[in-house]
């Protein structure tokens, strides 16, 4: 699509005129006449209905019947005229105000958003199809900005304030929330969403999707239920942590498994599942509870499996040293753009444990530790695909061997196989795990086995 098409409006996408790209300084914002008007009927409804709101007898459908009776009965006694279209939009946009987050509850509900950015109480972005969005949604001031951050973070036990201007929370949906506010945000707060599916994305939908083939989800169910090591690695918002959940969900059922994250994200749907969440400091500095001290902790509950959402710092020592101690199948996360870069950064991390090893030493414990390396990166059309499959190796002299089993071509969508056979297919067999005999073999790819996958 090109710039003058979307200047233009004629992509074809049709899409809502609040979604439309927009170009330009951001001064040509309509006037909302409503802004004061929405303010007023928000402090009518909280004065009169205020302990209502905390109740927590009250169902959301009560909540919002009350709500949007208090607003119509107000709007009834006021003199001023309204289409019925005009009447029905303030009372759903106070309704929102009260129960929900306000201008941005409608993103929030529509399920084709995957991000929501607000920059400022002026401006708002989304993000839909890998593709970002200028909306025409604004908060009156940073003052009911604030009030809608507030009401986030208060929800999980969260704090921001000058004192403590950045803040990770989560909606009760799981959607992943940053907060940065002044002195350290210089154009006002800034809330950042990045939502999740009620419903998580399986092998199938990313097979959909092109971001995995058929024969590469046969080799990563084998590598899960046989017990490997797996790093998946790439940038920000490309999807890790989705096919970390894609990842898990082919753990069976019968083994203990431990979630270890900064925010719970992860969505897994086996019987004996046990998350744990790192803490902050509190408002003196004290309680910090980090996932390093998690990971140590989670060696003494006699886990199966053990899954960070994300290694970055110290304890990269401590998953390390749990992956070459017997707890194999381990799944975590980190940001870096390529496979090797992947385990060049794992070294650092475990230099920021201060740890006195010589760079060889740390280097044969990573080489012993993880087997796989997955790359998932976003195209330039926006979509997530993954690009590298790779086997860690051994040492040879200082350096990592690794190679690669699959790998994408670009634009070519999916990563296919590049005709090498992994070593780690007697690891496999030890737990039972074979792999299809054509799953490493280059050429055409062939369609998904009807019924699921066809690791036996």
């Amino acid at each position: 699509m090109s710039l003058q098409q979307r200047i233009n409006g004629t992509d074809g996408l049709d899409e809502p005129a609040a979604l439309q790209p927009r170009i330009g300084s951001g001064n040509d914002r309509p006037i909302d006449r409503f802004a004061e008007l929405r303010s007023s009927l928000h402090d009518v409804c909280v004065a009169k209905i205020g302990p209502e709101l905390q109740s927590l007898s009250s169902s959301p459908d009560e909540l919002r019947g009350r709500v949007q009776t208090v607003v119509e009965a107000e709007l009834d006694r006021r003199s001023e005229r309204f289409t019925a279209e005009e009447r029905q939009r303030v009372v759903d946009d106070v309704i929102d105000e009260v129960l929900g987050y306000g201008p941005i509850d409608p993103f929030l509900r529509d399920d084709e958003i995957t991000e929501v950015m607000v920059n400022g109480h002026d401006q708002v972005f989304v993000e839909r199809a890998g593709v970002l969005y200028e909306t025409d949604a604004c908060f009156a001031n940073d003052q009911h900005l604030m009030r809608v951050i507030e009401r986030i973070v208060a929800g999980v036990g969260r704090r921001v304030d000058e004192a403590s201007p950045m803040v990770d929370a989560r909606l009760p949906d799981g959607s992943r929330v940053n907060v940065i506010v002044p002195p350290l945000a210089l154009k006002g707060p800034i809330l950042t969403i990045r939502k999740f599916s009620a419903d998580a994305l399986t092998a199938d939908d990313l097979i959909d999707l092109d971001s995995l083939s058929p024969e590469l989800v046969d080799v990563l169910e084998g590598c899960v239920r046989g017990k490997l090591n797996v790093l998946i690695s790439g940038g920000t918002g490309v999807g890790k942590t989705t096919l970390l959940n894609v990842l898990s969900s082919f753990i069976p059922d019968s083994e203990r498994i431990l979630t270890i994250e900064d925010a719970a994200e992860l969505q897994l749907h086996q019987e004996h599942v046990v998350s744990l969440e790192s803490r902050p400091p509190n408002i003196e500095g004290q309680g910090e509870i980090r996932i390093r001290d998690l990971v140590r902790n989670a060696l003494r509950m006699r886990p199966d499996r053990i899954i960070v959402g994300e290694v970055r710092g110290p304890e990269t020592v401590d998953m390390l040293q749990a992956m070459n101690t017997g707890h194999e199948g381990s799944l975590t996360t980190i940001h870096a753009n390529s496979p090797r870069d992947a385990l060049a950064r794992l070294e650092v991390l475990v230099l920021t444990a201060g740890v006195d090893l010589p760079l060889r030493a740390i280097r044969e414990q990573i080489a012993s530790a993880f087997d796989v390396v997955i790359q998932i990166s976003r195209q330039v059309d926006g979509s997530r695909v993954v690009t590298h499959v790779t086997e860690v190796l051994r040492m040879e002299s200082d350096v990592i061997t690794i190679q690669d089993l699959f790998l994408a071509k670009p634009g070519s969508g999916a990563a296919r196989p590049t005709g090498i056979r992994p070593h780690f297919a007697d690891k496999l067999a030890a737990y039972g795990v074979t792999l299809p005999v054509d799953a490493f073999n280059p050429g055409e790819p062939r369609l998904a086995a009807a019924g699921g996958r066809r690791v036996s």
